[in-house]
């Protein structure tokens, strides 16, 4: 099984290892959703989405749907 983004809990971190660029939009690979980068989920809204995320210093708020797409290592 892939990990990803989504599967994530409040407050574990991950180092991005992939992200399928066709499903990304260019928004958030011009703030730093790149593999190498560490991401940290910092708070879900209710229903789970969106999800709101620290990627190295960046604070980012996206679907849940979209973070399905970004593979990580969970740390």
């Amino acid at each position: 099984m892939q990990v990803t983004v989504a599967h994530l809990k409040r407050g574990q971190r991950g180092i991005i290892t992939d992200v399928s660029s066709i499903y990304i939009p260019l928004k958030l690979l011009e703030m730093g959703c790149l593999p190498g980068n560490y991401v940290e989920l910092v708070q879900v809204a209710y229903f789970s989405d969106p999800m709101y995320l620290n990627i190295n210093g960046t604070h980012l708020a996206i679907r849940k749907e979209t973070a399905l797409h970004i593979l990580i290592e969970i740390l």
